[in-house]
């Protein structure tokens, strides 16, 4: 049943919970709203439905999924919204020692955990303050100025690369720059 298009609006029967509504698609199953039962999430998989009326959903429908997307990408992009990113495993549980040259002075000792968190607060900082250059009302020269800034900045970070688990969440300089 998984390869049947049932758009929104689709009308379809369930043996246990009577006749539905589609009321949103997404990519491996139809939410779908039952008159006793509310909306409940149905695997396409699932070979109990049974089809009362299909109505084709316009590809351009935005599905709840897009939409989610969407939504998860402008918050990332416009806000101080840090996401998770995992620190290498050979770096879990280490620790950093800083010495200092005056052997009066004695070192510090930071957990590798708290260096990274930082490292990867200043990646977002920059990532959200080239987001506000690109969408503000500077103009184009003023803006590529910046961006080279900000291109060197990164630059600058790719020492702390070693410490990333996924590649992806690394910094790329002018180097890594096609």
């Amino acid at each position: 049943m998984s390869d049947i298009v049932l758009g929104v609006g689709s009308r379809v029967k369930h043996p246990q919970m009577g006749k539905g509504v589609i009321v949103q698609i997404r990519s491996d199953a139809w939410e779908i709203g039952f008159v006793d039962f509310g909306v409940k999430q149905i695997m396409r998989d699932y070979q109990g439905l049974e089809i009362i009326e299909a109505i084709d959903t316009p590809s351009d429908l935005a599905t709840y999924e897009k939409m989610e997307k969407s939504l998860t990408r402008v918050l990332r992009r416009f806000s101080d919204v840090q996401e998770t990113v995992p620190l290498g495993q050979k770096w879990t549980g280490g620790r950093m020692v800083l010495f200092p040259g005056d052997k009066s002075l004695r070192e510090k000792e930071v957990p590798i955990e708290t260096f990274f968190h930082k490292i990867v607060m200043v990646r977002d900082r920059i990532r959200v303050m080239e987001q506000r250059i690109n969408a503000s009302n500077l103009t184009d020269e003023e803006k590529v100025d910046l961006e080279q800034y900000i291109t060197r900045i990164y630059g600058s970070l790719t020492t702390f690369n070693v410490l990333f688990k996924n590649k992806d969440d690394q910094f790329i300089g002018d180097r890594g720059k096609e």
